[in-house]
């Protein structure tokens, strides 16, 4: 460990080695919470989305998987340049763009353009991943995980309250309000970042496609990378399933919840990344394993929870709607969990290949979530919440058998 931090100090830009203040964390955490709302807003708008442009309930989940292969799409083929070209540079370019695909997204005419758009817009919004490992470089030696929890906690409220402020703002303006208001922040997150995101160049020297290259290469020599990817994309899949079909479940009886009850019931699971900056002290004090496992063992209760909510009869709904909103609460705990805890371990592989191993790590957890999303639609039209549920809870159980292989 004390190896790999001297690594890091030696690879650091002088101008901003260590020197990480808390006023720079809360602007890096801020950000990204704010862009991370284009991938995860789509969730709760699913209902909307869909039958206002034709699509079918059982293609519903594709709105939500569009933007979160998009990400997944940058996260492979735009974040390793964080490791070839100056960061500061890199993250306004991939900004300017976020906001002009939420400024189009928002006059999208049609399912096909609209979902060609969103892919964009989460490709771009992969600017969050070379962010981070910014973060991260300019921490202290021994802190990295305090760091990259408290942005972490930025980066998990933005998720959590995309949800909520996406169904307040439909039920007061359609669901294309959401995208205008979004491009008109992320242009002014632009201007803000540009004026007080310090400069990093990266130390690699190679070309764009041996970094693509590379990138199995990482991925084929580092097994804390694998195990913490794959446990990660399982958990973000069990996450997707759940929050993309329960605000169709929540529009049903006996909920019968409208757009702005399912807001405020999306507001009740950002209770969630309270528990980020906890399990990132965990990790730093030697706790990642046991801590892994109560994250997995926590979600595939918050699933079964769901299940016994969401089996209620029509009649009383408020014992329901609490469980449901436990549930909620708790399974976010647990994908915070897990997502801290990976990020941290596997920031600490390799410093002079962070954004590369970032961008595979985040990548793959995020082909799980478009899966997610995806089952989420088909599990719902074949089996309905019960089938849902299920489904979230069996890639909770496999994470759970990858910390037990592993």
């Amino acid at each position: 460990m004390h190896g790999t931090h001297n690594t890091q100090l030696a690879e650091r830009p002088s101008e901003t080695a260590g020197t990480i203040t808390r006023s720079q964390t809360l602007l890096f955490a801020a950000a990204v919470g704010i862009i991370v709302t284009n991938l995860f807003a789509p969730q709760t708008l699913v209902g909307l989305i869909g039958p206002s442009l034709g699509a079918a309930t059982s293609e519903s989940g594709l709105v939500s998987m569009a933007t979160l292969l998009g990400y997944a799409a940058g996260l492979f083929f735009l974040v390793p340049l964080s490791d070839l070209i100056e960061n500061r540079a890199l993250v306004l370019r991939m900004l300017s763009a976020a906001a002009l695909a939420a400024a189009i997204a928002s006059f999208a005419p049609s399912a096909n353009s609209l979902l060609a758009v969103l892919f964009v817009l989460g490709a771009a919004c992969s600017c969050i991943q070379v962010l981070v490992p910014v973060a991260a470089s300019m921490a202290p030696p021994g802190q990295d995980g305090r760091v990259i929890g408290d942005v972490m906690s930025g980066l998990m409220i933005g998720i959590l309250l995309s949800r909520p402020l996406a169904s307040f703002v439909a039920d007061a303006f359609g669901w294309r309000a959401f995208y205008g208001i979004s491009a008109a922040a992320l242009a002014l997150l632009a201007i803000l970042l540009g004026l007080t995101l310090p400069r990093r160049r990266p130390p690699a020297h190679s070309s764009y496609a041996a970094l693509l290259v590379s990138l199995f290469e990482l991925l084929r020599q580092e097994p804390v990378l694998r195990r913490r990817a794959l446990t990660a994309s399982l958990v973000m899949a069990a996450f997707s399933v759940f929050w993309t079909a329960v605000a169709l479940r929540l529009a049903a009886p006996p909920f019968e919840l409208g757009q702005r009850g399912i807001a405020l019931f999306a507001l009740v699971g950002a209770g969630g990344a309270a528990a980020t900056p906890i399990f990132g002290r965990a990790g730093d004090r030697g706790f990642t394993r046991p801590a892994t496992i109560f994250c997995h063992l926590g979600l595939i209760a918050a699933l079964g929870l769901a299940a016994w909510a969401g089996a209620a009869a029509a009649g009383g709904a408020w014992l329901p709607l609490l469980l449901m909103g436990a549930s909620a609460v708790l399974l976010d705990i647990g994908v915070t969990g897990d997502q801290t805890l990976g990020r941290r371990a596997v920031n600490l592989l390799r410093p002079k290949a962070r954004g590369r191993i970032n961008g595979l790590f985040v990548g793959i957890f995020f082909i799980g979530g478009a899966i997610g999303s995806l089952l989420a639609g088909v599990s719902w039209a074949w089996g309905g919440w019960n089938a849902v549920c299920a489904a979230g809870a069996v890639f909770g159980v496999a994470a759970l058998v990858v910390d037990w292989v592993g």
